[in-house]
């Protein structure tokens, strides 16, 4: 829906007043916020027709009006596309991320961890372009009994599976040379396609460690297939101490894991807010998606009442996003 410079200016003042003290805007107040160079008149004519439009409503016949589920999401989607990363956080994201030597499971939490504790809210991170990974580095190491540990490096952490395999060390040695020599630098999406044609030709050379191969295979198509799900709930206390009503709707969602993978599996390509309403019950969530190389690697949501501090969430996951993005597509 279209809406007009002045229409959008005064709806985002309106969004503004009610995250910051929970006042209704009205007309006077419009005209005391802006510079707009019009009557009193003109602005509650603009606000009546931003109400019938669906982004404001009335509380009161006589009263102000605040912001609708819709107006909300205009004001996240629209007039937040252009913010600029500070340097805020940053010290705490380069520490994650430098260190490649941690599991993908931990720099998801860190991630996510870092998210709740600068915006004060519970934030979750869906890790669904597992494809994306760029493969850098294959560790197979057997252990006591029929299982070998598998350790598979990539350019966002380790991953790391236990398997039941029953081989040698040389035969697992042999397989994680074979791998690393073949794949290091495709992606995981890359080598699921192409492993059956390199093995067709490479039969003679793999025989002896076919079967550590094999399951290796097996674990990355798994986990290929799985949507990696953390959930911080940092800032849960703070938002009890504020609303426990809010609070409860908050925890209500973030506890539903295939209401978390249905809100944060989409393709936006930029911050985004989605905005659900069932009755009386509603939640917020800011989302921007991690791109690396050009490909979407995961989702981060952050996850609030619907009066909340839409700017300050949307900077910081700015901030992380870009600085996750840039550093990775450095390595």
């Amino acid at each position: 829906m279209e809406l007009s410079e002045r229409k959008i200016k005064i709806l985002n003042i309106a969004v503004e007043e009610f995250i910051k003290d929970s006042a209704p805007i009205t007309s006077g107040s419009v005209k005391d916020r802006t510079s707009l160079d019009v009557s009193t008149a003109t602005l509650r004519a603009e606000l009546n027709a931003l109400e019938a439009m669906g982004f404001l409503k009335q509380l009161h016949t006589s009263g102000g009006r605040v912001p609708t589920a819709q107006g909300y999401r205009f004001y996240v989607e629209n007039l937040l596309r252009n913010i600029k990363a500070t340097n805020s956080e940053l010290e705490g994201v380069r520490q994650l991320i430098e260190n490649r030597t941690q599991s993908l499971d931990q720099i998801v939490a860190g991630i996510a961890k870092i998210i709740s504790k600068a915006t004060n809210y519970p934030t979750v991170v869906l890790v669904n372009g597992v494809e994306n990974l760029v493969l850098q580095e294959f560790k197979i190491v057997p252990l006591l009994g029929d299982k070998c540990m598998v350790l598979i490096g990539t350019n966002y952490g380790y991953i790391t599976e236990q398997m039941d395999i029953c081989a040698t060390a040389q035969n697992c040695e042999d397989a994680s040379s074979y791998l690393t020599k073949y794949f290091k630098g495709e992606t995981v999406g890359f080598m699921m396609d192409n492993i059956v044609q390199f093995k067709k030709g490479m039969s003679g050379e793999i025989e002896a460690f076919q079967s550590v191969v094999d399951n290796v295979i097996l674990g990355l198509s798994r986990l290929n297939k799985q949507k990696l799900l953390n959930v911080q709930a940092e800032g849960v206390v703070e938002l009890v101490e504020e609303n426990s009503k809010d609070a409860k709707k908050v925890l209500k969602t973030i506890n539903n894991e295939e209401q978390l993978i249905q809100v944060l599996d989409s393709d936006e390509k930029d911050i985004s807010a989605v905005i659900a309403e069932d009755g009386e019950e509603a939640c917020s969530c800011v989302k921007a998606p991690i791109i690396v190389g050009g490909n979407k690697l995961a989702s981060i949501g952050v996850f609030g009442p619907q009066k909340m501090d839409y700017l300050s969430i949307a900077s910081a996951l700015k901030v992380v996003v870009d600085e996750l993005s840039k550093e990775k597509e450095n390595k």
